[in-house]
């Protein structure tokens, strides 16, 4: 693997992206209501195009590859399908998706949207993924990986940008990690400016166990967010920035990502999908907690996604 990128890697990637995406909002809540003795802010990355964070590593790879060949293609459990295609559909190139059958039927949905060629696998992730790689073999397309690639991180790195500006005086921020291109992206953006906690759900514990083995290797995932957070490893970048920075991971079960979601309903009337409320889920149930000596500025927690399956998911959090 080449080295992570670097500050001048990160910066090009906020030029390419600056007009194409969204600044996405904050939302600012009195820690009291979540059980919490810290101000928090919310970083509503769930209005994003096609509804989460994906878009910005995938249309960052496609304008940094300068050209797509004869299309692209991508495997994904959903979201960062419908990133492709809407970045491939932008820039008038042709998509091709392949997805486990055990994505959800609203979110293939909207990877069809946004005009891509979408091909259903049976099984889970590494299936789709093991699909899209024999079809590219020999065909002139670009490749998008879901979290492992140079240019998804540097993109991913945008959002963290956008934050060193939003919330110069944040003294910490927490991200949902499933192959952890935006934990990778956001810890290099903010360097020196504040520590960044990884949160996974604990069916999907792709960094614990790499951490605890001293590199990735492949877990059996499942669970409340495995159709967002179910990569069967860690990526390798993210894996060197954790080492880099001695990161821990926090595991929240199911079940508080439920009591999350339900939160952000409830109280702010925000849909967050389930693989979006696990960052906010680790904040509400203790564990993410502020290392000793951090600033007095707010906790920035990035809601990462919200392609939900609309009234059917709004009526089961009622």
């Amino acid at each position: 693997m080449s080295a992570v990128p670097g500050t001048a890697d990160l910066h090009a990637a906020r030029e390419r992206l600056v007009d194409r995406v969204r600044r996405t909002p904050l939302l600012e809540v009195d820690g009291a209501e979540l059980g919490v003795r810290f101000p928090v802010v919310l970083k509503l990355e769930l209005t994003q195009h096609t509804g989460s964070f994906k878009v910005r590593g995938a249309l960052n790879s496609l304008l940094a590859a300068g050209r797509a060949g004869s299309g692209v293609v991508a495997a994904s459990g959903g979201n960062h399908g419908a990133a492709v295609a809407w970045a491939a559909r932008s820039l008038g190139v042709g998509a091709t998706v392949f997805v486990p059958a055990t994505s959800p039927a609203a979110k293939i949905d909207r990877v069809r949207s946004f005009d891509a060629d979408v091909r259903v696998v049976e099984g889970y992730y590494p299936a789709a993924a093991a699909a899209a790689a024999a079809w590219a073999e020999g065909r002139d397309v670009l490749s998008v990986p879901a979290y492992d690639g140079f240019d998804v991180v540097c993109g991913q790195a945008s959002l963290g940008l956008e934050l060193l500006e939003q919330v110069p005086d944040a003294a910490h921020v927490v991200v949902g990690c499933g192959g952890g291109g935006l934990f990778a992206g956001v810890a290099l953006a903010g360097q020196g400016a504040w520590p960044v906690t990884p949160v996974e759900p604990a069916g999907c514990p792709t960094m614990h166990a790499a951490l605890a083995a001293g590199r990735p290797v492949d877990v059996d995932v499942g669970g409340v967010a495995a159709d967002s957070m179910g990569a069967p490893r860690i990526g390798r970048y993210a894996f060197a920035v954790a080492r880099q920075m001695g990161t821990s991971s926090a595991l929240v079960p199911g079940e508080q990502v439920d009591t999350a979601r339900r939160w952000l309903w409830e109280r702010c009337r925000v849909l967050a999908e389930p693989g979006g409320a696990v960052a906010l889920a680790g904040v509400m149930s203790g564990a993410v907690t502020l290392p000793a000596g951090a600033g007095t500025g707010p906790v920035v927690v990035v809601v990462s996604g919200g392609n939900t399956a609309g009234d059917s998911s709004t009526a089961r959090l009622a």
